[in-house]
């Protein structure tokens, strides 16, 4: 996933003991600091889990789509057959289960809730070889984004707790396919090692409670002017670690230890190679000499015979271009395997030992199925024959991508014909990897990875349940939750801002975004219910130029809409998009993306509802402006104006109708929710939501980001179930309202909290049931 499709809000701080997590990771802590290491460990204490609350939602799904996005790395368990790991760019960690032959999200839980989104973009994943309950995460999603997190798991990662890293991660920067950057000592699984991104090679000799910069390598850290400079965050810094060890569990730290260093960080440290040595558990390093130099090196990996394999891949992916070169080492000599000067290596795997060693490559920057082409290469004989096992394929289904960054690769330890490489769309694998032609499977059921930009529901008994806007594949008309979608507009690889249909006629409905290939931006309608497109003949004023995601559009009947660019004064059409009039609405600029968030009343079309917010924290109050002539002109709500609106980011903030009461409106501005029942001239503030203060002047958790109204419950008084995702007595979640906001309930519980929820719409069919985006983890709806 190229993007997460939401603007990442600051994490809450927490405290707790360390003896806590010393007991969980079953090893002995305060372990032995070698004097490589700097004087003073650095770490935080783990965060206990809080107590789950009551839920609310019988159970959560994922609305069905299949992969999605980027699978990063993927990790099997040295011992333990089929127990393997997937992790991703935005949408977290998964876990293979065997029974169901399908992932588990294992990262939906405590610490990756409200204000810590961020840690759903999964940089590395390690295990411990002598204990299969043992798991590793490190997480942070932008290397620009603050310091990360390693998570530690004693059950396979259906419990976290964790502790701060002193380094930032990049598991959705440039690069983020290299390694694994995490990895624990097969003989002595208290010792971790990390490569980061900026500051070198660190240790923790205590089961990760703690870490030290490994000083004997070098003590450089790159400085964020530096790391601007190399433009996109890409620092790639100590890309992994590679145990030269064919023991586990001897107690005593394996002394052998390689590092493959980055361009960068070669060039700011002053290193004299892409390859580093410890031939004393790392308490001093010497350099390699590498037969191609200046290049990156994503993988390393060591065969059970102690000879090496190691791709040198001149860009850093995903998809890195050639030229690119293919290595067998010894610990003293190079050996050329294979070759490629347009595209690149990615991942690389081995099975067995001696010239019977099956090698196998992921050729990366390659698009295309067809005779001749490199995707997935093969060798039988150590690297001296080699052939494609995966272009031109039978592959199921037939019609997905078979190409597509496969950066990372793995065989199956427990069966070497079981192959499978993550890319672009999630994983593909294959059990019959000697066959002349292996067939392939998209193993993704359970990997949502989407990252959904907007949702927008129909009224009760319409032909389709949800209208979901999506990051990287554009929008999509959902008919059945447990199948994937197949009524689209076909924008390819684009992003969907937004969408919306007529209330009195559904099977009008009309979505914008951008083309990501060539980026344009684009509107299109569908009269019968998205099962054919067309594109709006001309589009408005400021469409061209803001691409943003940062938009709306609002439909008040067939062929009547009215569009807000980001950055621009809305336009109006009246004739299906041939022509469009700007509103009378004021022009919006902003540093920050910044656009109105448009809403038409669905009793009385007429009246269409713009609310700014504001753009940022430190911006202008939010106000609200109300048309009652379809969209055309408007005029400012100077009661929004005296309900003292915070100012706040367009994706912090949301503005809904109940569509079963005319001029019934909620609000959620950043911090609290507000309420107006005559059609946005006045507005009450409801007293329940309040953001988490940190120390700085923005709040380290907003206390209400968006607001839906749904099916009511049956008997209520009211007319609508109202639901918030914001914080209620400190504790954020969703929450549900059914006597109009009198009262508030938590909705979802401590185990479903996807990494923050970006967008919500509300089912009008069914009560309780409302779509919400995980970041990163796809559109997920309650039962």
């Amino acid at each position: 996933m190229s993007m997460p499709g939401q603007r990442p809000k600051r994490p809450k701080r927490a405290t707790a003991t360390s003896a806590l997590l010393c007991a969980m990771v079953l090893s002995a802590c305060g372990g032995d600091h070698d004097s490589d290491t700097a004087a003073a460990p650095v770490g935080s204490a783990p965060a206990p889990a809080p107590a789950p609350a009551p839920a609310q939602a019988t159970t959560w799904k994922s609305v069905k789509f299949g992969g999605g996005g980027y699978v990063s790395g993927l990790v099997f368990h040295p011992a333990t057959a089929n127990l393997l790991y997937a992790r991703t760019d935005v949408g977290g960690a998964y876990r293979w289960n065997q029974g169901t032959s399908s992932w588990t999200p294992i990262t939906d839980g405590p610490g990756f809730g409200g204000g810590e989104e961020r840690f759903h973009g999964i940089e590395s994943i390690a295990v411990d070889p002598n204990n299969d309950q043992l798991a590793y995460l490190a997480a942070g999603m932008y290397t620009s984004g603050g310091n990360g997190r390693l998570y530690i798991s004693s059950d396979r990662g259906d419990h976290w707790t964790h502790v701060a890293l002193p380094f930032p991660l990049g598991g959705n920067n440039p690069g983020r396919a290299i390694g694994e950057r995490l990895m624990v000592d097969p003989n002595k699984p208290s010792t971790l090692f990390y490569g980061s991104r900026t500051a070198g090679l660190w240790k923790s000799a205590d089961s990760g409670l703690t870490w030290a910069q490994v000083t004997s390598l070098s003590s450089a850290t790159l400085t964020q002017d530096q790391v601007n400079a190399l433009g996109m965050n890409s620092a790639m810094g100590v890309e992994t670690v590679v145990y030269d060890t064919g023991t586990k569990g001897s107690g005593s730290a394996t002394q052998t230890i390689y590092a493959p260093i980055a361009p960068d960080y070669v060039q700011t440290a002053g290193l004299a190679s892409n390859l580093y040595k410890s031939g004393n558990g790392g308490a001093s390093w010497t350099p390699v000499p590498v037969p191609i130099s200046g290049y990156h090196i994503p993988h390393m990996v060591r065969a059970a015979d102690g000879m090496f394999y190691v791709a040198f891949t001149k860009e850093t992916g995903p998809g890195a271009g050639g030229p690119a070169r293919l290595y067998k080492f010894d610990g003293s000599n190079w050996t050329l395997l294979d070759s490629n000067d347009s595209a690149g290596y990615g991942g690389v795997s081995v099975s067995g030992t001696g010239s019977t060693t099956r090698i196998a490559l992921g050729v990366t920057n390659t698009w295309g199925s067809f005779s001749g082409q490199q995707i997935i290469r093969l060798s039988d004989d150590a690297g001296r024959t080699w052939r494609e096992i995966a272009a031109t394929m039978p592959h199921t289904p037939a019609d997905a991508a078979f190409w597509g960054w496969p950066d990372d690769i793995e065989i199956d330890p427990a069966n070497r014909d079981h192959i499978l490489y993550g890319h672009g769309g999630g994983v593909w694998e294959t059990r019959n990897a000697s066959s002349a032609t292996p067939s392939w499977n998209e193993l993704n059921d359970g990997i949502e990875e989407t990252a959904v930009l907007g949702l927008a529901t129909p009224p009760a008994g319409a032909t389709y349940n949800v209208i979901n806007s999506t990051g990287d594949i554009g929008t999509w008309v959902h008919t059945d939750l447990a199948t994937k979608p197949t009524l689209t507009p076909a924008t390819s690889w684009s992003n969907g801002f937004a969408a919306d249909m007529a209330w009195s006629d559904p099977q009008y409905m009309a979505t914008i975004g951008v083309v990501l290939g060539n980026s344009t931006s684009y509107g299109a309608w569908s009269g019968d219910g998205g099962k054919t497109w067309a594109k709006f003949a001309t589009y408005p004023p400021g469409v061209a130029d803001n691409k943003g995601g940062e938009a709306s559009i609002a439909v008040t009947a067939r062929n009547r809409a009215v569009w807000a660019p980001g950055y621009s004064v809305p336009s109006y059409t009246t004739d299906n998009g041939a022509t469009w009039v700007p509103t009378n609405l004021p022009a919006i600029d902003s540093i920050f993306p910044r656009a109105y968030h448009l809403v038409a009343d669905r009793k009385n079309p007429n009246k269409v509802y713009a609310y700014d917010s504001g753009a940022h924290w430190w911006g202008t109050p939010g106000k609200v402006y109300v048309s009652t002539d379809g969209g055309h002109t408007f005029t400012l709500s100077q009661g929004s104006v005296a309900a003292g609106l915070a100012p706040g980011y367009f994706s912090n903030s949301s503005l809904a109708v109940n569509p079963n009461a005319e001029g019934d409106l909620w609000l959620a501005d950043g911090n609290a929710v507000y309420r107006s029942v005559d059609s946005g001239a006045t507005w009450t503030k409801l007293s329940q939501f309040a953001s988490i203060p940190g120390s700085n002047p923005w709040p380290d958790v907003q206390g209400a980001t968006l607001v839906a109204l749904g099916k009511a419950k049956p008997g209520a008084a009211y007319s609508a179930a109202v639901y918030v995702v914001g914080v209620v007595k400190g504790v954020w979640g969703v929450y549900r309202s059914d006597d109009a906001g009198v009262t508030w309930t938590r909705f979802n519980d401590d185990a479903h909290l996807f990494g923050g929820m970006g967008v919500m719409a509300a089912d009008q069919n069914a009560y309780g049931r409302i779509y919400v985006s995980g970041t990163g983890r796809g559109l997920l709806y309650s039962n």
